[in-house]
């Protein structure tokens, strides 16, 4: 059997050494200051030494008392990581709320590498397109916006840009599809905000008849149309980034438009400080910089 001091007793010389003051001490430990002197005197008599020297009201610890923190510090950070770690275990799942276009296109396809590197944390994804209020519904939410949400932290997956994309059979026409202004000639796909094509024509100096052709509530939906050959659509690059390096999207033209809006990923400040949502941030972060 281990020969202990009372817990209690530690604590309060572990705190009063640190702070080298019984009144911050005990206003740590939510305790008077008479608490603390009754109990550091109380670990002082049961070692059979003095472990500070009072001099009127200044406190300084003796030899054995700075090496007694020194060691006692360590074995209560010890302590601390060993609960820490207990309690992780009956952590309730990691919920995440995510964008169904972004959940489709960019993160499935990525989640077994996640699952892979850290097989105790237990996932659970909601799609949803409301934007999450960083209520505790859920832990962690990816949305596109600006970032600038009252309440959460949020942090930036990329900057999101669109090009006119298309299947390969589609790109090799007819009609050939070798300028902007070739897009006459082919149906276009329209994905949300509808007035994405006018500002990419304007910044690609051509006309085009934006009236006609299939829109779509879902950027993965359109993507997928255009993907089967229906038409073009001017894609959002960071979701068609995989099918145009697998071939099966082909970017037309060099001109990118800069979305407004960009992926974030979002949390709550309390949940920061949760170790499963520390390695769901920092692993999604490292694959989007891959990406």
């Amino acid at each position: 059997m281990r020969s202990l001091p009372p817990l209690g007793a530690l604590r309060a010389f572990e705190a009063a050494a640190r702070h080298l003051s019984f009144t911050r001490a005990a206003a740590e430990l939510c305790v008077t200051q008479a608490a603390i002197s009754h109990q550091v005197r109380q670990l002082e008599q049961w070692l059979g030494q003095p472990l500070f020297t009072r001099k009127g009201h200044t406190l300084s610890l003796t030899h054995k008392g700075a090496a007694y923190l020194t060691d006692l510090s360590l074995a209560f950070d010890n302590l601390a990581a060993a609960t820490e770690r207990v309690r992780e275990a009956r952590v309730e799942p990691l919920r995440i709320t995510v964008l169904p276009s972004f959940a489709t296109r960019w993160l499935l396809p990525r989640l077994p590498a996640f699952r892979a590197r850290h097989p105790d944390v237990d996932l659970r994804v909601t799609s949803a397109v409301e934007l999450w209020s960083g209520d505790g519904e859920f832990d962690i939410g990816i949305r596109s916006g600006l970032g600038r949400w009252p309440g959460v932290k949020a942090d930036l997956i990329a900057r999101e840009f669109l090009s006119p994309v298309c299947s390969p059979e589609v790109a090799k026409g007819p009609p050939m599809l070798a300028q902007p202004a070739d897009l006459a000639g082919v149906p276009l796909l329209h994905d949300q905000p509808r007035a994405a094509w006018r500002q990419w024509c304007e910044h690609a100096n051509v006309a085009l008849d934006l009236s006609q052709g299939v829109a779509f509530n879902d950027a993965a939906l359109v993507l997928q149309a255009a993907a089967e050959g229906q038409g073009v659509v001017l894609g959002r690059l960071m979701l068609a980034g995989d099918a145009l390096r697998a071939g099966r999207l082909v970017r037309l033209f060099d001109h990118a438009l800069p979305n407004d809006y960009s992926y974030w990923i979002v949390y709550s400040r309390a949940a920061a400080q949760r170790s499963d949502v520390s390695a769901f941030r920092g692993w999604l972060l490292e694959e989007a910089r891959q990406a």
